[in-house]
């Protein structure tokens, strides 16, 4: 996971550094104007699979058995698409077109003179991150049965259902684990359990329960 965020992290930063710099010259006594061209204005494709390697790490962690295989799977494809297009976009012919672009934008008439030149710290950033993504998705292919997943915590059915209190012990049982011991378990078909019988104490107001009136006694014959 770190190496998987390490690779998405490194291609976004390359997006965004100085990848080329060429000249642009317009007719007459100018000097001729320095341009910067940046890996988004090469190639947009290395930010978006970046952004992709990121949400491939939840995905790696939501995800169990085959799922994470595809998972797996998708992030070395686009580890592959990141170099393809890191490839193309370096060739000197694109460069040219790119600055030649450039300079239609800002300058009208203004043309590129001479070839830009490479800066190779930008493409090497984004070639690295876009190996990590390869090598993190054929490990997360092979490996990825034997990682642990989320735990039977995160799934509808984990909540403890309730058990009905049949002695003293399991009432106390279920107060210790949080249960409410006077509900039966759901989908049982067993009755609630009958609260027991609250005790006067000293001080209490809630009236005594009325004493059952035993059989009346028969009196004395003299």
């Amino acid at each position: 996971m770190l190496a998987l965020a390490a690779g998405a992290a490194l291609m976004l930063a390359a997006s965004g550094r100085i990848w080329a710099t060429g000249e642009l010259s317009s007719p007459g006594p100018v000097a001729a104007v320095p341009v910067d061209i940046t890996g988004t204005d090469l190639t947009g494709a290395l930010s978006g699979l970046g952004w992709a390697g990121l949400a491939g790490i939840a995905g790696l962690y939501a995800a169990r058995s085959w799922p994470r295989r595809v998972v797996g799977l998708l992030i070395a494809v686009c580890g592959v698409f990141a170099l393809t297009s890191l490839w193309s976009a370096t060739r000197p012919g694109v460069l040219a077109d790119a600055v030649l672009a450039l300079a239609t934008d800002t300058a009208g008439a203004a043309q590129s003179a001479g070839a830009p030149e490479l800066h190779a710290l930008g493409p090497a950033m984004g070639a690295v991150g876009a190996a990590l993504l390869i090598l993190t998705g054929l490990i997360a292919v092979v490996r990825a049965p034997a990682w642990p997943g989320m735990g039977s915590r995160y799934d509808r059915d984990a909540a403890p259902r309730p058990r009905q209190a049949q002695t003293p012990a399991d009432l106390w049982k279920s107060l210790d684990a949080g249960e409410d011991p006077t509900l039966g378990a759901p989908d049982d078909g067993t009755p609630a359990a009958t609260a027991p019988a609250a005790r006067t104490e000293t001080g209490d107001d809630t009236e005594p329960a009325p004493l059952a009136e035993g059989p009346a006694q028969p009196k004395e014959s003299h």
